[in-house]
């Protein structure tokens, strides 16, 4: 798989999608794409991307399986359709119970399932299969919660899964080259953080989602 490098900084995820699509002009005015956001930072970036492209926009959600007592310690991830993850190894390092993981995997389903009623809106999730689906984060530091996206979409059977994020760790992007084409704006070292990278790295609420969906639907009518 093909990773692409370049350079620079962001002033918000709306700039940094501006950007990104520079690097993914050769997808534009096809109709064989669709740009799926991972809600909710990737969505910003991704409505600047789709509409560049001239492609619609849609998101996949995908949940991080926090540690208990360590939520920012992820331990896996799941996503829309049971797609999921984990990090055997931590798991067995921090001698969690399967009972440790049933309960932060029910949690974050419950929220997984919210987050797809409250964004979709009754509309039908987009036909991928055979087409080229460029999946979009605003940045990858383990690179773990695009991974089992990646996974989710593979089920879905499309031609080819791009992977576009501003900012990365370079072992996040080597790891997801196995796994789909990965197109990365900045890859610095140190990394640092995601939010390191941007002058404003506000939390996006759902409305602020909603929103963009809506607009991305109606240009596309």
């Amino acid at each position: 798989m093909d990773v692409a490098i370049g350079g620079g900084a962001f002033t918000d995820r709306r700039s940094a999608g501006k950007a990104l699509a520079e690097q993914l002009q050769s997808f534009a005015g096809r109709d064989d794409v669709v740009v799926l956001a991972l809600p909710r930072g990737g969505v910003p970036v991704a409505y600047e991307i789709a509409t560049a492209l001239g492609a619609p926009l849609d998101v996949l959600s995908v949940r991080k399986l926090g540690v208990p007592g360590h939520e920012e310690l992820a331990m896996g991830a799941i996503a829309s359709g049971g797609v999921y993850s984990l990090d055997a190894e931590l798991i067995h390092h921090l001698g969690l119970t399967p009972d440790d993981m049933l309960k932060v995997v029910r949690a974050e389903q419950l929220e997984l399932d919210r987050r797809e009623n409250a964004y979709r809106d009754h509309r039908q999730f987009p036909a991928v299969a055979g087409r080229t689906v460029i999946l979009v984060d605003d940045g990858l530091a383990t690179g773990q919660t695009m991974s089992v996206a990646v996974q989710a979409v593979q089920r879905l059977k499309p031609r080819r899964i791009v992977v576009a994020v501003p900012v990365a760790t370079r072992e996040a992007c080597a790891d997801l080259s196995g796994e789909a084409d990965v197109i990365c704006a900045l890859m610095p070292e140190p990394f640092y953080a995601v939010g390191a990278w941007y002058g404003d790295f506000s939390q996006i609420n759902d409305d602020q989602v909603r929103a963009l969906l809506a607009e991305a639907a109606a240009r596309g009518r």
